[in-house]
């Protein structure tokens, strides 16, 4: 059975920072690239960072760039996206991605809140 688990969402002050986590089972992780999305409310799901399966390449949406850094532990079947000078349109449902060909598997998501 494939899960994909997203944790370490919450509130924040703009200017904080979160670290959301991404633990994967049911199928083999080291394989997949893995991307964090994002769904504000009212606007279209839109891709935040992606990881490669086999070199660990980044790629990052302009609007994070500088500010956010995905990561993987191939070992502990996690992926991580490290958010940092967190600003209020960062507010959004944060989900985790795992792509592979024609497989695709999401996560159930994750609220980011930044607010003063």
């Amino acid at each position: 059975q494939v899960q994909l688990v997203e944790s370490g969402g919450g509130l924040v002050q703009p200017g904080g920072s979160l670290r959301l986590s991404c633990a994967a089972s049911g199928f083999t992780f080291s394989s997949y690239a893995m991307s964090w999305y994002r769904q504000a409310p009212g606007k279209e799901r839109e891709l935040v960072a992606t990881i490669t399966s086999a070199r660990g390449r980044t790629n990052y949406a302009d609007s994070v760039k500088g500010r956010f850094t995905i990561s993987r532990d191939n070992a502990k079947n996690t992926v991580y996206l490290q958010m940092n000078s967190l600003k209020p349109e960062d507010t959004a449902v944060y989900y985790c991605n795992a792509e592979l060909l024609f497989d695709e598997y999401w996560g159930q998501g994750t609220q980011v809140t930044v607010s003063s």
